[in-house]
């Protein structure tokens, strides 16, 4: 009888801890489904964040071309820029990629 009720407290105790252990992985599945969602909407960003980058580095690639080749053809220089140009940030972004430059 004594033996039997030993092993029915460690049953008890056993059945807490798997308990407990049940609990802890379905946090740690619910933490993990939250990060994996996360790092997927970080990567989506990384990506676009490269592409503006390219495609900042093709604009700027085809200007100076297009600079060497005026200077090549013409000597004729562009009027220099008024001070009255300013940055301008679309939409409150502060992002680099969104500023434009405005002549008044």
């Amino acid at each position: 009888v004594e033996k039997n009720f030993k092993l029915e407290e460690k049953i008890t105790v056993l059945q807490q801890q798997n308990e407990e252990l049940r609990a802890r992985i379905e946090q740690n599945t619910v933490i993990t489904r939250q990060l994996s969602e996360e790092n997927a909407n970080l990567q989506e960003y990384v990506e676009k964040e490269v592409e503006e980058k390219k495609k900042l580095s093709r604009t700027n690639e085809e200007l100076l071309w297009k600079l060497q080749e005026g200077d090549a053809v013409s000597p004729v220089k562009l009027p220099p820029v008024s001070s009255t140009s300013f940055y301008h940030c679309a939409s409150g972004d502060s992002s680099p990629a969104k500023v434009r430059t405005l002549r008044r």
